[in-house]
């Protein structure tokens, strides 16, 4: 009997966890980098899904876009002027933090959910965790720590980290739609897009979806080359240096 109970429970819950889902995708899977490349906009388009354990009075939601790209290790540095000289005084590493981060809502974050489940579910840039490397031990510090503050700074000015809570646009009560901006010097890879969707303050459901940034052409060639064969792609740029110092001097020769 315990056992018949415990299942229906679990179906139960199955049940209502099912209540909606999201149906994603976006415009272009595959993101080609050419030597003129100077960066492009996809769009993720999508609809909340409703089937018959969806509560009647549930008609208004919210979104949550995280768009992560390849993950590194990065460092910050802190400069201090010196006898006339800025030199680098301290740094800190951040280990396997995303190279391009965006996160998109369709109002502001602190509106969506409480700071209990906002930091749970990392809604927000200063929730996201970007772990490092401190005397030591690895973990996480408080957003306004100065080296995690210049660091989202810096990758920010760049266009490679950003949040806007007006990104995304609900086309109707279940149709929605956001822009995911690629600067020109968007790093190449796989990229992860998770979308949750919030009722009431509650994490109703999720799902994900990716895209992937390659170079093309010569620039596939020197990266692939660079990447397998250091002494060819070595040898690769000598020639090259030498080849454009040979030219030049044809070009600037007096007669």
């Amino acid at each position: 009997m315990r056992t018949l109970l415990a299942l229906l429970l679990v179906l139960l819950l199955g049940s209502a966890a099912r209540a909606e889902r999201l149906i994603v995708s976006v415009s272009n899977h595959r993101v080609t980098v050419t030597p003129n490349y100077s960066g492009e906009e996809l769009v993720l388009f999508g609809s909340v899904e409703k089937d018959a354990t969806t509560p009647a009075d549930r008609t208004a939601y919210d979104l949550v876009v995280t768009v992560m790209g390849p993950r590194a290790d990065m460092v910050t540095r802190r400069k201090e002027r010196t006898f006339g000289i800025w030199i680098n005084t301290d740094y800190r590493q951040f280990l396997q933090v995303p190279s391009y981060l965006a996160l998109f809502a369709n109002r502001p974050f602190d509106a969506i959910t409480s700071p209990e489940i906002a930091r749970r579910q990392q809604i927000g840039l200063n929730n996201v965790r970007l772990t490092q490397r401190v005397s030591g031990d690895f973990a996480d510090v408080v957003p306004n720590d100065p080296f995690r503050s210049a660091f989202v700074r810096l990758r920010t000015e760049r266009g490679l980290y950003r949040e806007d809570p007006s990104a995304v646009t609900f086309l109707t009560p279940t149709l929605f739609r956001t822009g995911i901006p690629l600067p020109a010097e968007v790093p190449i890879g796989t990229y992860e897009v998770e979308i949750k969707l919030f009722a009431n303050g509650a994490l109703v459901t999720k799902t994900e979806t990716a895209f992937e940034i390659v170079k093309v052409g010569f620039e596939q060639f020197v990266a692939t080359t660079a990447r397998q064969n250091g002494f060819v792609y070595g040898l690769a740029t000598v020639a090259m240096a030498l080849m454009t110092g040979w030219m030049a001097s044809i070009v600037f020769r007096k007669d």
